[in-house]
């Protein structure tokens, strides 16, 4: 694989929900070559809430419409998502859109805690309202400590969820923040709502790795195809790739990726949370440069269908 670079799309800075990130971006098919642009944004005060533009992808670059107010705004003081609501996936189903997000709040003993949540539009993706205050996957046995960026689809009326989970905290020496510690593993739903975790890795840390994140998966010829993004050591976010015959068995074909950072501009320190997918025969792959989407989401076309 090889990924020719096109630039940015979206640069933060407009809207007061997204004064300094355009981040974790996914696509939504809404016509014929009408996208969505799923992303969160952060305010002033730093917290997450998501939005959307929407584009005509042969032209990604030329932003039809973007949302001046969030789609999915902060949750209630006091619930796991007051301080953050950063949309993961949609899924459509009875005529309606179940968006999975990671809802975060402030913790003590560790700068913060995220864990999935839900929430539905009747609208066709234009408003969204929560399902519930609490997370429909938070702690369990399995996930003791932190749940997020979800990836959803639907197989012979099975709901199977690819996600990142939380394996603990360290605290470094002369570090401000202790770190955490996530990788991939996979549950399973009869209705989206309730989930059955049973602990199964999908993507563990390889030698001296820390954190795996924000998985998305698609099946193709038989193959299960995930992208994801990996950092460890003194390395900045790269971007993953894995395949599985079962979707739960994965090996890992990072050197298959064929995108890296630039030499500068604004995706030369990493390449974060990609999220590839097909349109009318040719991929398309919507990421995150340096700093998290500090500077912006961007997007790729994969080479070998120039």
């Amino acid at each position: 694989m090889g990924w020719i670079k096109k630039g940015l799309i979206v640069k933060p800075g407009e809207f007061d929900w997204m004064v300094t990130h355009a981040s974790h971006p996914f696509a939504e098919r809404v016509g014929e070559d009408l996208y969505r642009i799923y992303f969160y944004g952060r305010d002033s005060l730093n917290r997450s809430q998501g939005g959307y533009v929407e584009v005509d992808i042969n032209e990604p670059e030329k932003i039809l419409y973007i949302t001046e107010k969030p789609v999915l705004d902060l949750g209630d003081l006091g619930c796991f998502d007051d301080c953050g609501a950063m949309p993961s996936c949609i899924v459509s189903c009875d005529n309606k859109q179940y968006m999975y997000y990671v809802g975060w709040t402030q913790a003590r003993a560790t700068p913060f805690s995220f864990f999935i949540g839900l929430a539905i539009s009747k609208d066709g993706g234009q408003t969204f309202e929560r399902f519930s205050k609490a997370p429909v996957l938070g702690r369990n046995m399995n996930d003791p400590y932190l749940t997020g960026s979800s990836w959803v689809i639907i197989e012979n009326e099975i709901w199977r969820m690819w996600y990142v989970s939380g394996t603990g905290w360290e605290i470094e020496p002369n570090k401000p923040e202790p770190k955490h510690y996530y990788h991939i593993r996979y549950a399973e739903s009869k209705d989206g709502i309730n989930w059955n975790t049973e602990g199964v890795v999908c993507i563990d840390y390889n030698k001296d790795e820390y954190a795996i994140a924000r998985p998305i998966v698609y099946e193709e010829d038989g193959i299960y195809r995930m992208w994801y993004c990996y950092r460890g050591g003194a390395d900045t976010y790269r971007a993953g790739y894995a395949e599985s015959k079962d979707g739960i068995e994965w090996e890992r074909k990072d050197d298959q990726v064929g995108i890296d950072v630039s030499e500068s501009g604004w995706d030369s320190e990493m390449i974060c949370y990609p999220c590839v997918f097909e349109h009318k025969g040719r991929k398309y792959m919507l990421y995150n440069g340096n700093s998290y989407g500090k500077t912006g989401l961007g997007y790729a076309i994969l080479e070998e269908n120039e």
